[in-house]
């Protein structure tokens, strides 16, 4: 029985199959490439004609980059695992006790906040071991591992809040984290940009990368060819953990207070910007860009539904049904990639 959560394969055409195809036919095939990013730009201009007044200000890039940054590094996070073809729900839950960990190890012990910050994430890069020795050595599916290690967070939350508001005068030095302005722009905006340059370096030009890529199109086959798969799918959880609980840091320092009730509304947006992350740039595949245009989707749609007056619904369906046609895109592409390989087999035969 496979344990594999996500099956990881690039879809992205190749030069050999467009070769003998028409204009029309290579546009078709090339779309899912380059149609999420397309999208992405096509909405800002439309929600900048239907609202000149509010959507094309500096005041609503720099509303959306601090609202939207801390789901696109949950986004990277998640999809770390994705790469080696797991699923890790505990950037959702991890994020509700790490950022009331953030304040209350300053409040309650007293620590000063950069040796607050380091702890919390220590810890999250020790329950990301966790969860890898639950998928790897317990042989536990990884989305049903998370889950339970994500409740255990979530209770422990509760519990180390007893329901209420951690509230307390915080360094400014931790304010700044997330508080600074940079070139007229939140400094969480970088944060990301320099994290995705980062993991994109990693993923696409280091051995690592490829290794976590074969590991995700198929483990067996990435273990016979000698790669460790046990080792570095641990890895990939423990740098989900460690990013999850950079992201806590950052909300803590971005609302001021720890409660339990905040946190867990960042999972789905998280997912799905890693879900929809792999219907673009590299189809098929999980990929860094490819999260970052499905982040904007969400943030760009959101906001512009927000200003037309949408309800305070519009949000979670928005995420949802863009989550569900993610999923369609995927599967379509996988069939459309399937039935094109069949078919220039034959050709080439």
């Amino acid at each position: 029985m496979s344990m594999n959560s996500i099956k990881s394969d690039a879809l992205e055409p190749t030069r050999a199959e467009l070769e003998p195809l028409g204009a029309r036919e290579r546009l078709l095939r090339r779309l899912p490439v380059f149609g999420l990013p397309i999208l992405a730009v096509a909405l800002a201009v439309l929600f900048s004609i239907l609202l000149p007044q509010t959507f094309p200000t500096m005041l609503n890039v720099r509303s959306i980059v601090s609202d939207k940054a801390i789901i696109a590094l949950l986004s990277l996070a998640a999809m770390i695992p994705m790469v080696s073809g797991k699923i890790d729900l505990t950037v959702g839950y991890g994020i509700v006790l790490w950022h009331i960990l953030a304040i209350s190890l300053q409040t309650m012990l007293g620590l000063p906040w950069p040796l607050a910050v380091l702890v919390v994430i220590l810890l999250g890069a020790g329950v990301g071991l966790v969860n890898g020795v639950l998928v790897e050595v317990a042989r536990i599916d990884s989305f049903i591992a998370t889950l339970g290690t994500g409740t255990v967070l979530y209770a422990v939350a509760l519990w180390h809040t007893g329901g209420r508001q951690v509230v307390a005068v915080l360094p400014q030095g931790f304010l700044a984290l997330n508080g600074t302005m940079v070139f007229g722009l939140p400094i969480t905006g970088f944060y990301v940009l320099a994290l995705a340059l980062v993991l994109w370096l990693v993923l696409e030009h280091l051995p690592i990368g490829r290794y976590l890529y074969a590991i995700g199109a198929n483990p067996k086959a990435a273990a016979l060819n000698g790669i460790p798969v046990q080792r570095f799918t641990m890895g990939a959880f423990v740098a989900s953990g460690a990013l999850t609980a950079v992201a806590g840091v950052l909300l803590a320092s971005k609302l001021r207070i720890g409660q339990a009730s905040v946190g867990l509304e960042y999972l789905l947006p998280a997912l799905v910007g890693a879900f929809l992350g792999s219907t673009t740039i590299k189809p098929g595949r999980v990929n860094v860009w490819g999260t970052l245009v499905g982040v904007a989707i969400l943030a760009v749609g959101i906001a512009g539904i927000q200003q037309f007056g949408g309800s305070f619904w519009v949000e979670p369906m928005f995420n949802g049904v863009t989550l569900l046609i993610a999923i369609g895109i995927a599967g379509y592409a996988q069939r459309r990639r399937g039935a094109s390989a069949r078919s220039f087999k034959k050709t080439g035969a």
